[in-house]
């Protein structure tokens, strides 16, 4: 079964539901320098490994860079 989903903007394809955390991992995406809304409401990043993301969701993921 796939799903459909936006992902910053974009419609992206996933084989499998998975969870946030899994997600953010395949991107290779450090979980602690990203934030994440779900369908309009901010994840905390302690629910990550227990959020599973469904057909039609919509993620914006925000990723911090340092720098001065």
């Amino acid at each position: 079964m796939t799903m459909q989903l936006t992902f910053n903007g974009k419609p992206r394809e996933l084989v499998a539901e998975i969870t946030l955390e899994e997600f953010l991992n395949q991107l290779r995406l450090d979980c602690l320098q990203v934030v994440v809304e779900l369908n309009g409401s901010i994840v905390s990043r302690q629910r990550y490994a227990e959020v599973r993301l469904a057909d039609g969701d919509r993620l914006e993921v925000v990723h911090f860079v340092g720098g001065g």
